[in-house]
């Protein structure tokens, strides 16, 4: 997929049929006379135990590319969409230089991989350039590791942690108990156990044992034959994409009593493992079945283009596409700095949900709602889609949004000027 898209970028630049290419492939046609055309760069992990959520990642930005230029664009220009796969931490590093430097974009939308979203936001701050990360739940990113010109609508593993740690917590499922946890050997994971052992420690447990899983493991029998013999009371999934896919399934099959409960989820790996092939209570930044006017009307739009529901990480790339054209429409520019100074006054955004949200000034946190939900049963289920049942919103109407997000005390960020 890169390489035809790169071709098709490689004649747009060179003019003549390209165009054709690209209106075929999906992105938005621009002519000769639409040469000042804004470029947004999309990177995003297509291939690999990410490459799941990234196919959603693509359909959410192309959406909302397609609907912004219907409106009339941003100042009246179209946005020209450059879409890449991230692969690695190595691969999205030189593509984000080559998309700023080459292809000229005013911010870069995406990325899934913690890593790379590091990569990513060195070579922004280097550059001057906004990045928006729209999948990347490192604490790290938003902590010592943050910068002036990386904004996040994804949520921090902490702030999973907070939204599920609240649903254990009401259920009886935390205080005196022992957990056996599953954790994706990489950045994203490791950040995500140090998360969750802190709230273990505040909430009377403790881990009855904690397994580094490598991305690439398929197999999971011999973890599964740990799990049975520890005999916990639950079961933790600190795992990634497939990996969740590949999990549930086999956990199933060896019909293991114990409850399971995840830190970090997304909807597409639950669809990937099918009906009767996921369990337990898991939180979500965003589902489809939220009942607000805008969230009706992306999820009817998506189904109308792809046949299919959108889940959230489709949403996290829509929504951020949407936030930068809205704050470039908003102050007349598309300069980096300018539209950092616009975001940083914690200006309120429609995300979707009962409550709005807003980046915070020190950090560039998205702060907003989040939904632990459970399984239906395989017989109650309608279609594929139809899998999950959405618990009562954390936190709850009336507490501050804040309440599950760490505090200047607890988040080392600090941002050079």
């Amino acid at each position: 997929m890169t390489e035809s898209v790169s071709r098709v970028r490689r004649g747009l630049m060179q003019g003549g049929a390209a165009v054709t290419a690209l209106g075929a492939l999906g992105f938005p046609a621009i002519s000769r006379g639409q040469a000042d055309a804004i470029r947004i760069g999309h990177l995003t992990p297509l291939t690999g135990f990410l490459g799941p959520l990234g196919e959603y990642a693509v359909m959410g930005v192309k959406l909302a590319v397609e609907e912004i230029n219907a409106a009339g664009g941003v100042m009246g220009r179209k946005i020209e969409l450059l879409t890449e796969d991230s692969v690695n931490p190595q691969t999205a590093s030189t593509k984000a230089e080559r998309l700023i430097e080459r292809d000229k974009v005013v911010a870069i939308i995406g990325e899934i991989s913690s890593a790379s979203g590091l990569a990513i936001a060195q070579v922004a701050q280097r550059n001057r350039t906004l990045f928006f990360n729209t999948g990347c739940n490192s604490d790290e990113l938003r902590g010592k590791a943050c910068n002036r010109y990386m904004f996040h609508t994804e949520a921090a593993n902490s702030m999973y942690v907070g939204a599920e740690g609240h649903a254990l917590l009401r259920d009886g499922m935390v205080k005196g108990k022992k957990w056996y946890s599953l954790t994706a050997d990489y950045a994203f994971g490791h950040d995500l156990l140090k998360v969750a052992k802190r709230f273990m420690a505040a909430n009377g447990g403790a881990f009855a044992a904690d397994e580094l899983v490598p991305t690439d493991v398929a197999d999971f029998s011999p973890f599964l034959l740990k799990i049975r013999n520890a005999k916990p009371d639950l079961v933790v999934s600190n795992l990634a994409g497939a990996q969740i896919t590949n999990f549930m399934k086999q956990y199933m099959e060896f019909g293991l009593p114990f409850p399971v409960a995840g830190f970090g989820f997304d909807t597409a790996v639950a669809w990937g493992a099918g009906k009767g092939n996921v369990l337990g209570i898991w939180p979500l930044v965003w589902d489809s079945q939220v009942q607000t006017p805008s969230s009706k009307r992306f999820t009817d739009a998506f189904v109308k283009k792809y046949g299919k529901p959108p889940e959230n990480q489709a949403w996290g790339d829509y929504m951020s596409t949407k936030h930068v054209a809205q704050a470039m429409n908003e102050i007349k520019s598309t300069d980096s700095a300018a539209l950092i100074a616009y975001f940083e006054k914690e200006t309120q955004f429609d995300i979707m949900k009962a409550r709005k949200g807003y980046f915070r000034s020190w950090d560039h946190q998205l702060v907003q709602e989040a939904y632990p939900f459970t399984v239906k049963p395989k017989t109650e289920m309608k279609d594929k889609w139809d899998m999950l049942v959405l618990g009562n919103v954390v936190p709850a109407p009336g507490e501050p949004l804040e309440s599950i997000y760490p505090n200047k005390t607890q988040n080392p960020c600090e941002m050079k000027a």
